[in-house]
């Protein structure tokens, strides 16, 4: 258990004004306390009236709830819920204070081996940042629990970059210039040796979407081809790249003190280029965006293109198996609206989703293409 102390947690701000609505903002808007919902405490000290809301603790869901209050206040005492930010059949998010720090406490409801590890590994990854700082702003760790997967980080001012997983209109520019400029400096961060591991095992991966049906016997065998000259490439594009992981816009803060990069369960050793691949699957919507991604992840010369190439074919085919997977479940279970992995960006209607996976088909088709190119340049 990793309790909270004063080399851990932020140092005392006054609480600022948050905005209305979804995501990490709050619904400042009063309501009246319903039948078993409790109005929290209100913290002393100067600023501290911006912060309101009210849990509803009634029901099967206010138990679920209760217990994941209870996780949190067996490593952080002094926390004290206010409103629940987002809530899904895996994981709840509860904002509240501690003393006059805002924070986040994240809960994990699916206890399940595979959710469990994804949680400790985010755990590990802020336990990592108390003393090896990453390039960019991170949420600074206030307790953890990595058995009972209970996590209380600073709650962090800004503005979400884009509230959908797949934005459906093209970004500001400025917002994916500073996106772009936050992850560039992950990538180039080097973390002490040991901090952190490589998620995703690409010859295993690129073998099970081909015994899926994912991948054609071609694409194995270029797919293989690439991963082989990768192996035997000198410098950084052979030994890997640190990324986030999970380079969506949802997970990135605007602030006017620079971006803030959140939710790091993902984070480690990857091939170059696969934040960018992430960033440039979800921007489909934005194709100036788009062309500068591809020059920026195809810079550093064809090595750097094929690693860009094969995190983008593996990424694609993810989302069109995740979103695939989702629309026949949908279908089976007669409900119109699709949650995608506990993520924003869940689409509202079944014509939505087809376009959507009609976009991610084509995308697929059009990196599919490029990797052949690339196979026959060798």
């Amino acid at each position: 258990m990793y309790t909270a102390s004063s080399s851990v947690s932020a140092p005392p701000r006054p609480l600022r004004p948050l905005g209305a609505g979804g995501g990490p903002y709050l619904d400042r808007r009063a309501a009246p306390p319903a039948p078993g919902t409790v109005r929290p405490r209100r913290p002393a000290g100067p600023g501290a009236g911006p912060l309101s809301g009210r849990l509803d603790l009634s029901g099967p869901q206010g138990a679920q709830l209760r217990m994941a209050i209870a996780s949190v206040h067996r490593i952080c005492p002094e926390f004290n819920p206010v409103q629940v930010l987002r809530r899904s059949g895996r994981s709840v998010l509860i904002v509240g204070t501690t003393g006059r720090t805002t924070a986040v406490a994240k809960c994990l409801l699916d206890h399940s081996p595979a959710w469990s590890e994804r949680f400790r590994h985010e755990i590990a990854a802020y336990r990592a940042f108390v003393r090896h700082r990453p390039p960019v702003r991170v949420p600074r760790l206030i307790a953890a629990d990595p058995e009972n997967c209970t996590l209380v980080i600073e709650r962090m001012p800004g503005r979400v970059a884009s509230l959908t997983r797949h934005p459906t209109e093209a970004p500001p520019r400025a917002d994916v210039r500073a996106a772009l400029g936050a992850i560039s400096r992950v990538n180039a961060w080097r973390p002490a040796a040991g901090l952190f591991e490589a998620p995703l095992d690409y010859a295993s991966r690129i073998a099970r979407y081909h015994e899926l049906g994912l991948f054609t016997d071609r694409d194995l065998g270029d797919l293989q081809k690439l991963l082989h000259g990768l192996a035997h490439a000198g410098g950084r594009q052979g030994t890997g790249q640190f990324c986030h992981g999970d380079a969506l816009l949802s997970n990135i803060l605007l602030s006017p003190t620079g971006p803030v990069l959140v939710d790091w369960e993902h984070a480690g050793w990857y091939l170059p280029g696969y934040d960018l691949a992430t960033l440039w699957t979800v921007l489909g919507d934005a194709p100036v965006a788009r062309r500068q991604i591809s020059q920026l992840a195809q810079a550093a010369g064809p090595a750097a293109r094929d690693a860009f190439l094969v995190n983008l074919m593996l990424v694609l085919t993810r989302e069109i198996r995740t979103y695939e997977t989702a629309v026949q479940r949908a279908m089976r279970e007669g409900v119109a609206t699709v949650g995608i992995q506990d993520r924003p960006g869940a689409l509202p209607s079944g014509e939505e989703q087809r376009l959507l996976l009609r976009r991610l088909h084509d995308d697929c088709a059009m990196a599919r293409r490029a990797v052949r190119a690339a196979v026959g340049t060798r």
